[in-house]
């Protein structure tokens, strides 16, 4: 009877692990999805608006900290034990934020793509705001691990006080390419297809996605 006993505690608790799991697993709200979906439509059609609408090889100057690709993640990732997806998210609004600021300041009033990128920054400030709400208040009072902070003190620096070597110049494109992509990494939750599981973080999905892209 203890035997039977043991064996009906250790199943009991080997479902509840079960029964845990996907909320341990589920990083990203649901509440998320439909923003974030509303924002990736917009930047289906960014190769239209920051590339044709452009000057062949026209860049905008940016800090090195916004060029914020793919290989940045997998380098904090690895840089930081237990990195929490939830800090590298909230890194992600905040490098983008500036990214979008940059794009729509080079443009005038009349540019055939100003329209198109304030709308973009309005979504992407509607995404910001149910993450926001989506986590409780304590969660972004907690201290950053000093890699992020780090890259979180350099995108919030007065830009006159930022060092000539900190800036970068890359095309609107190109910088729209990885917010889609990061975005993509970080929030697979709402971009999972139905069939085999994606790695969105993945060498191979860059690839791949760039090649869609440039079709």
């Amino acid at each position: 009877m203890i035997q039977l006993s043991t064996s009906v505690c250790l199943l009991g608790g080997l479902l509840g692990l079960c029964l845990l799991e996907p909320v341990l697993t589920a990083l990203t709200p649901a509440s998320m999805c439909t923003p974030l979906k509303t924002l990736n439509d917009s930047l289906s059609h960014r190769r239209r608006y920051m590339k044709h609408n452009f000057p062949i090889n026209y860049t905008i100057r940016v800090h090195q900290k916004e060029i914020f690709k793919l290989s940045n993640i997998r380098r904090m990732k690895l840089q930081v034990e237990g990195l929490d997806e939830l800090v590298l998210q909230r890194l992600w609004f905040q490098v983008n934020q500036g990214v979008l600021k940059k794009i729509i300041r080079v443009m005038a009033e009349r540019h055939p793509s100003r329209p198109y990128t304030a709308e973009l920054e309005r979504r992407f400030r509607d995404a910001e705001g149910v993450f926001v709400e989506s986590h409780p208040a304590e969660v972004f009072q907690k201290e950053l691990p000093e890699t992020v902070q780090d890259i979180w003190d350099c995108l919030t620096e007065e830009p006159e006080r930022v060092p000539k070597s900190s800036w970068r110049f890359s095309s609107p494109k190109s910088l729209l390419d990885n917010f889609c992509q990061t975005m993509y990494c970080l929030f697979s939750d709402c971009f999972a297809s139905s069939g085999a599981q994606q790695d969105y973080c993945g060498v191979f999905h860059r690839k791949k996605g760039r090649k869609k892209d440039e079709s």
